[in-house]
């Protein structure tokens, strides 16, 4: 383990101790600033507190921790991308290291009570991932980012537009999104029924890590198809980054992602767009999901992987990194 990742998690460590059974915090605190009763009081105004920034991490302006990665040259065009759950921004990492070699400045960050941020007990919902997202953008100040989200990141860059608008933002990108709706509903009638994530949160309470080795295993890489060669380094790294987030956090969000409704995000879609999908994904069906925001973002480019699973960011890493950089010098 590096000595930032061993300062990172004793920082962290300073934090959950410093806020008083899970309030909300306003500083990082360090271990000789500072006493309980200090602490304490930071805690009782955290919710008025301004975001703020460390080396690896900013806190929220309700006091959420979230890591981030900065790769690449600082005066690179940004890009910033949005994991799927129950990821970390390591789901990221090809395309990241791609991006950065080719000039970008890519950012990635764990979403709140994923990988390596912390791990509230509220605040789980889209609205909060959009405004954690608002928040890391202004405390690093970034302008003309282009946002790429991937599953349940495309829910949080969507709901990031609808609630914070496009200033700050050049292109957005859907990769195997979850938009507009997944859930099966009179108005929705191409989405998923409610019994299949009410299965996948009794399976994540009865046996959450038999849950995501069985989901990497089979529909999320494609890999329960006739003749599919499973990757068995896939299914590790998926079962460890979703056992690095937050038991209460990643049952919560499959509410987050499964029911609710971007169609009116989508609407504020006013920059380029790129839609990305297999259409044999098992996961997030690409009629109710792909189809269904090019309807709603018509200017947006469609392309459609022949054959591909959800997890594309892996089994098609290749040809998602040629089409996203094409995209963004485009």
């Amino acid at each position: 383990m590096s000595n930032s990742t061993n300062e990172h998690n004793f920082s962290r460590r300073n934090i959950l101790l410093a806020s008083a059974g899970g309030a909300g915090i306003a500083v990082v605190s360090s271990a000789l600033s500072g006493s309980t009763a200090a602490a304490q009081d930071q805690a009782a105004t955290a919710n008025q507190a301004p975001a703020q920034r460390s080396v690896d991490s900013i806190v929220t302006r309700d006091g959420v921790e979230i890591y981030y990665k900065d790769w690449g040259p600082k005066d690179g065009q940004v890009v910033i991308l949005s994991h799927g759950w129950p990821l970390s921004s390591d789901s990221w990492e090809a395309q990241a290291l791609h991006l950065a070699d080719n000039g970008f400045r890519v950012i990635t960050h764990d979403r709140r009570g994923h990988g390596r941020s912390s791990q509230p007990w509220d605040g789980n919902d889209m609205d909060h991932y959009a405004d954690d997202l608002a928040d890391l953008i202004e405390v690093l100040d970034l302008k003309n980012v282009s946002l790429f989200g991937f599953s349940t990141g495309g829910g949080e860059i969507s709901r990031y537009i609808g609630r914070h608008g496009t200033a700050r933002v050049a292109r957005a990108g859907l990769i195997s999104a979850v938009p507009p709706l997944m859930l099966k509903t009179a108005a929705n009638p191409g989405g998923l029924p409610i019994e299949v994530f009410d299965g996948i949160r009794a399976a994540s309470i009865a046996d959450r890590s038999q849950l995501y080795k069985d989901i990497a295993s089979g529909p999320f890489f494609g890999f329960n198809r006739p003749g599919a060669k499973a990757s068995q380094g896939m299914i590790d790294s998926f079962w460890l980054q979703g056992m690095t987030g937050g038991h209460k956090n990643t049952y919560d969000s499959i509410k987050a992602f499964s029911e609710t409704d971007f169609t009116e995000d989508l609407k504020g879609f006013d920059v380029p767009t790129l839609i990305v999908h297999g259409d044999d994904d098992q996961i997030v069906p690409i009629d109710a999901a792909a189809r269904a925001s090019k309807k709603l973002v018509p200017h947006a480019t469609l392309k459609v992987y022949a054959g591909a699973p959800h997890g594309i960011t892996d089994t098609h890493k290749q040809q998602l990194n040629d089409d996203m950089l094409a995209f963004l010098k485009s």
